[in-house]
């Protein structure tokens, strides 16, 4: 169960699981800590895995001054600060990788490593115009589901939509209590959208892997190997047949990869992960798990 945790001035709901090295996941536009259950789930024998709900987002309250990057790292940070973790592993997705970005710029102590999943340095025109339409679509959709069924067919697979996964995934999005009002959803992306971080990622020293998927359409593979370019030593991969959200549709490939990410870093570092028994026997993917939003 997860509870809020109080950050400076602002109350965070965050749920922590597991035994092991810290891992802190960060998710994207309107992402509650139900969008990492696959990892909360699947990793918890080996890592101890902190998530939170973004500021207006789930459970977590909206500030008066809005959202910005900068202030969601701060967030991050605060969570990290007040359950005394010192420094974590930092996965983050979509909005989430920027949030994540700008932690390792910020408080690089807080970060051992950085796993960057469907990310950018900043916006080509054809994703500025994919977010203006985001945007119309929040306030013109007639009503959540519309909005989902439509804003899906960037986030997930064909696969997904045609096995039925998408539509298990949307009914559970509508029953989701903690709805995100199309007000914070404005107010998330006005910050994103501006966001641009080519000039500072040579300056993140963590050890970073960041992850495309070869049929997103949104956060294109070529706008990840940026990135990685831009962060030395960064390690890039494509994963051909998956779009923006991986770790939910294919969660066993996904956690082990950076299960064994986590682990080299460690190695390097002297002080080597617990291994699950069963690593060598993942269990079948599953779908994916509940959310506020997807992306």
């Amino acid at each position: 169960m997860g509870a809020h945790v109080r950050a400076g001035d602002r109350q965070i709901w965050t749920e922590q699981v597991g035994q092991g090295p810290d891992v802190l996941l960060i998710g994207g536009l309107g992402d509650t800590v139900e969008s990492w259950q696959f990892q909360l789930d699947g990793l918890a024998d080996r890592y101890r895995l902190t998530a939170f709900d973004n500021r207006g987002a789930g459970r977590t309250p909206m500030p008066a001054e809005g959202a910005t990057v900068a202030g969601m790292a701060d967030d991050a940070a605060a969570v990290l600060d007040a359950l005394g973790i010192g420094s974590a592993h930092v996965a983050g997705f979509s909005g989430g990788s920027l949030i994540s970005q700008e932690l390792a710029l910020r408080r690089p102590d807080l970060v051992r490593s950085l796993v960057l999943q469907s990310t950018w340095a900043a916006l080509d025109p054809y994703f500025r115009a994919w977010g203006h339409f985001v945007e119309w679509l929040v306030d013109n959709a007639s009503d959540e589901r519309t909005f989902l069924e439509s804003f899906f067919l960037w986030i997930y697979t064909p696969r997904a939509h045609n096995d039925g996964t998408v539509a298990a995934f949307i009914d559970e999005v509508v029953a989701f209590p903690h709805k995100q009002s199309a007000e914070d959803v404005h107010r998330f992306l006005a910050d994103i959208w501006h966001y641009d971080s080519t000039e500072r990622l040579p300056g993140i020293s963590a050890p970073t892997l960041v992850l495309a998927g070869g049929v997103d359409p949104t956060a294109r593979p070529h706008l990840g190997r940026a990135v990685a370019d831009l962060i030395p030593g960064a390690r890039f991969e494509v994963w051909e047949t998956e779009s923006h959200q991986p770790f939910q549709e294919v969660p066993d490939r996904w956690n082990a990869r950076v299960d064994a990410f986590w682990q080299e870093v460690a190695a390097r570092a002297g002080t080597p992960h617990p291994r699950a028994a069963d690593d060598e026997h993942p269990s079948p993917d599953r779908p994916p798990a509940p959310s506020a939003r997807g992306g």
